[in-house]
């Protein structure tokens, strides 16, 4: 090919190098839109590059042939590099697909695929390995690297009954691991399986620029023709507004537009998976931009919801061990984190109740049989119909029945995240309101709102009530074309998650189906990342709508310069492949924001 451009050999040596080079460079786009023509798919970007050049070929403008395929691939080589940049971060969370499991066995140890390993079973995990499967740690201590899951630097430190989640590296020390979760239903799998359909769910404008393109090209192509055929009938230059026609196929070629756009969504989310956020597809995303309230739920989500039982309050006689044994026999099958603190709290020795028939309900507490009588743990709502005395001390109350008599209350109390105070204050910059939804009494709400600075505070809600409340906040959100976001991580939460516009699930602590329903998963359970992630969604709006506004201009402008015979082929591949280079760099900054 350069031999051709320098000219030093005989005239149709030269002409044959330039077809050579233009096969080398281009042929792959040729047979591109040979093989589109063939499946319906005319109207792309190929065919416009095929026609063009064949058509630049057939006048003689080998050089610009040539060179118009030169550099389309520049640009596709250009389009190549971001999207492997911006696919680093994401798949950095592919990485973490764990290639085996070692189970402990009569014989010693085995290595089989994670898949095939049952709940109940014990692995063993040795320092440098993989954790391939959630559990809980019955030997051994560690530190454990969960940046690839939660964006977090710092290691984590487990030890014996904490949890331990798949898709961690285990650094420094010998785990063995009870399995609680099959693969399919792990952390790592749900991950996974995020990440690889984020794509499948379109923005708005990511559906407009594909419906554009449809619509945009056949338009072109039929106004290209024109020009070729119409004004020759009366000037009779025929070469000249062929030339002009093909000037104006490669200036029309929609790559800018159809490239930068989705590439820009492509790295907004993975610059969230930097940030430790699964965001499940870019109208998500682009739903963010519109967000003028959050509402979060309290326990797990702007609190630690590591309980701890601060007071004890029997009645009538009954001792503070015996009411904590009660309560602690009651709850120890439930997996709340308050019913954790209680049975935590209780030194004694569990196995001397007897207990049958437990039932947890929903915004209440549960029920079961212990020893032979009807134990009640729960809220006030759960006291209903008995005569019980209402503890007003700051905290989450748990009030206690035997047989419908009263027999006391435990206080238990909860402290903010240490970046509650910083998620609300950041969304506040933004100018977007905050609320909390808890089914805590109005004391504990309130306090807790009040230390938080939220705008709004509702208490002593069931988990239909908080739909109710959502669906209030969507009213009056949707009245300025506004949306609403909830942030939840309990089970409790799923149907105000699938209420909302976007859905966040702290997904390190997070419930299955809270994660299931949400639209964004936050795994490190850091409620601060809901702002972070929000500034994402308007740098990459942002990014978007220059690109698009930047790319449509130029092609506006040069479109009219080539059809009056202004510009030639080779600014028609600026038009084209230049701006195309301009908007994916513009995209790519999104893969350094922080």
């Amino acid at each position: 090919m350069v031999t051709g451009f320098v000219g030093s050999f005989d005239e149709s040596i030269n002409i044959a190098l330039y077809f050579v080079g233009y096969f080398v460079i281009g042929g792959s786009i040729v047979f591109k839109a040979i093989k589109n023509i063939f499946h319906g798919e005319i109207f792309d970007e190929n065919f416009l590059m095929t026609i063009a050049t064949v058509g630049a070929l057939i006048l003689g403008e080998y050089p610009e042939a040539v060179a118009v395929m030169f550099f389309y691939e520049v640009g596709n080589l250009f389009e190549d590099i971001a999207t492997n940049n911006s696919k680093k971060s994401i798949s950095a969370l592919l990485e973490v697909k764990p290639v085996f499991a070692t189970i402990k066995i009569a014989a010693g140890t085995k290595k089989v695929d994670p898949s095939k390993v049952q709940v109940g079973q014990i692995i063993v995990v040795k320092p440098g390995e993989k954790i391939p499967l959630d559990g809980t740690v019955v030997s051994g201590k560690s530190m454990v690297d969960t940046s690839a899951l939660t964006g977090e630097s710092m290691p984590r430190s487990i030890k014996e009954n904490d949890m331990a989640m798949s898709g961690s590296i285990n650094q420094n020390g010998t785990l063995e691991i009870k399995v609680t979760k099959v693969y399919s239903d792990s952390t790592v799998a749900k991950i996974l399986d995020m990440v690889q359909n984020a794509s499948s769910k379109k923005a708005p404008a990511e559906k407009f620029i594909t419906r554009f393109a449809k619509i945009y090209t056949p338009i072109v192509v039929a106004m290209a023709a024109a020009l070729a055929v119409i004004p020759p009938l009366f000037t009779g230059n025929w070469s000249e507004w062929i030339s002009r026609a093909l000037v104006f196929l490669v200036i029309s070629c929609p790559c800018a537009l159809v490239i930068s756009v989705p590439l820009s969504f492509f790295g907004g989310i993975g610059a969230a998976s930097k940030q430790g956020v699964l965001v499940k597809g870019s109208s998500y995303l682009e739903a963010l931009n519109n967000v003028d309230t959050v509402a979060f739920d309290k326990t797990g989500t702007l609190t630690k919801g590591q309980f701890e039982v601060v007071k004890i309050v029997p009645v009538n006689g009954i001792s503070r061990q015996e009411l904590l044994g009660v309560a602690a026999a009651a709850e120890q099958n439930s997996t709340h984190p308050i019913a954790q603190s209680i049975v935590q709290a209780y030194n004694g020795d569990i196995s001397k109740f007897e207990i049958s028939e437990s039932n947890e309900h929903a915004g209440h507490g549960l029920s079961a049989v212990v020893n032979g009588k009807q134990i009640i743990v729960g809220n006030n709502k759960a006291m209903a119909g008995i005569d019980f005395v209402e503890n007003r001390d700051i905290g989450t109350v748990v009030y206690v029945s035997s047989d419908g008599d009263f027999m006391g209350s435990i206080v238990i109390a909860d402290e903010p995240k240490t970046d509650a105070s910083d998620a609300i204050e950041l969304l506040h910059q933004r100018g977007i309101k905050s609320a909390m939804l808890t089914g805590d009494n109005e004391v504990v709400g309130r306090s807790i709102a009040k230390k938080l600075k939220l705008d709004q505070v509702y208490t002593s809600l069931l988990p239909e009530d908080k739909v109710n409340i959502v669906e209030e906040l969507l009213a009056s959100s949707r009245k300025n074309n506004k949306k609403v976001a909830f942030v939840g991580d309990g089970i409790n939460d799923t149907p105000v998650l699938t209420t909302a516009d976007i859905g966040f699930a702290m997904g390190g602590l997070g419930s299955d189906a809270a994660v299931e329903a949400a639209d964004i998963v936050i795994m490190g359970d850091e409620p601060s990342k809901v702002s972070k992630t929000i500034r994402i969604a308007q740098v990459t709006r942002k990014i978007v709508m220059e690109n698009i506004s930047f790319a449509i201009g130029i092609k506006v402008l040069f479109l009219i310069l080539g059809a009056f015979g202004i510009v030639g082929m080779w600014q028609a591949v600026f038009a084209d492949v230049g701006v195309t280079v301009i908007a994916v760099l513009n995209a790519v900054r999104l893969q350094f924001l922080k």
